[in-house]
């Protein structure tokens, strides 16, 4: 039974194998060498083929950066959005460390004025 589906799994290798080493042989579209052809004809047609290539080429990077540039600012945004929430937790903090800074201040410079009071009671009996 193992030895069936392997045979099967082999045999559907190859047919793939096959089918794309067909593909292989076409003509792939790129820069050429126009200088060997002899016609003036094939040459312009070669140079034409040339500049249809790169103009292709040229469009589909131009596309391709504008998209990375759009996510990149996608990205720029919400980075400055969460730089911007986070100064706000960072004053807030700021914020209320000074405020618990003068309550604490408040309460040490009142403590001192009520044991000289008590002091001074405890003193005049």
């Amino acid at each position: 039974m193992m030895g069936r589906i392997a045979s099967i799994a082999s045999a559907a290798l190859l047919l793939c194998l096959l089918t794309s080493a067909a593909t292989h042989a076409q003509d792939v579209p790129g820069i050429e060498i126009c200088t060997v052809e002899k016609t003036m004809e094939r040459r312009t047609s070669c140079l034409q083929s040339n500049v249809d290539f790169l103009q292709k080429t040229i469009t589909k990077l131009g596309a391709d950066h504008a998209q990375k540039l759009d996510a990149a600012n996608r990205q720029i945004d919400g980075l400055k959005s969460a730089v911007a929430s986070l100064q706000k937790i960072v004053d807030d903090l700021q914020a209320a460390q000074k405020k618990a800074a003068e309550d604490a201040r408040k309460k040490a410079d009142a403590a001192p004025t009520k044991d000289a009071a008590s002091a001074a009671k405890d003193g005049g009996k």
